[in-house]
């Protein structure tokens, strides 16, 4: 798994990727640092976190997961995967969590907006870090099913249609029936956003990673034995 993590690592940072994600992502963050916080002179960041969650993982996602196996089945390398000696597992908790390095190294430098605060008066650092917490299982579980979107074509961009058609349903997926409450993300940050750890939601989230993980890894099982 180390071995996938540091080559999916390189892939990002030695290609423009990983910067352009980057970059996106603190973009976001300083428009709603602007609106959230500088403009109503609030010390509270929670929201700050809750905004570009809401809004910016709906492009970041789909930039990070579109490639990770659509490109290699376009590119003719998903036969070295496929009759790689590491275990299917291993590759896509890999992959994952190469996206999930990307997001968390822009949360960490996304902490400068503390210390900025720091400056007009004393932001709650418990309720920063839970409200960074819950990005990080939101991010984890949205790039879990971008992951398992990859899987299922060898075009990039329908890979990446694919998520963020999903990422923007799951905003309004509870309108239409309570019965997809699961798959509605944010609905899981609102205690994070209040400095709440709970852990149904920490369970919550987590299954949903799993589950799509799982499903992923029986998608390349299934073509492992087509091929």
């Amino acid at each position: 798994m180390l071995a996938v993590l540091k080559k999916e690592l390189k892939s990002y940072f030695f290609s423009p990727i990983g910067y352009v994600v980057i970059g996106i992502f603190l973009l976001c963050f300083s428009v709603f640092f602007y609106l959230t916080v500088f403009s109503s002179g609030s010390v509270d960041l929670s929201m700050l976190y809750a905004y570009t969650a809401l809004y910016g993982l709906i492009v970041i996602v789909p930039i990070l997961t579109m490639r990770t196996f659509a490109e290699e089945r376009k590119n003719g390398t998903e036969q070295l995967l496929l009759t790689s000696p590491t275990g299917m597992f291993k590759i896509v908790m890999g992959k994952l969590l190469a996206a999930l390095s990307v997001i968390v190294i822009t949360l960490l430098i996304s902490f400068m907006y503390f210390f900025i605060v720091m400056f007009f008066g004393k932001p709650d650092i418990v309720t920063t870090l839970v409200s960074m917490l819950g990005f990080v299982l939101i991010s984890l579980a949205a790039l879990s099913f971008g992951i398992f979107a990859s899987s299922l074509t060898e075009n990039q961009v329908i890979a990446g249609v694919i998520t963020v058609a999903f990422l923007i349903i799951s905003l309004f997926i509870t309108d239409i029936s309570s019965k997809f409450s699961g798959f509605a993300l944010m609905n899981y940050y609102t205690s994070f956003s209040q400095g709440v750890i709970s852990l149904e939601n920490i369970i919550s989230l987590l299954l949903f990673s799993v589950v799509f993980i799982s499903l992923t890894i029986i998608v390349m099982q299934r073509r492992k034995l087509v091929k």
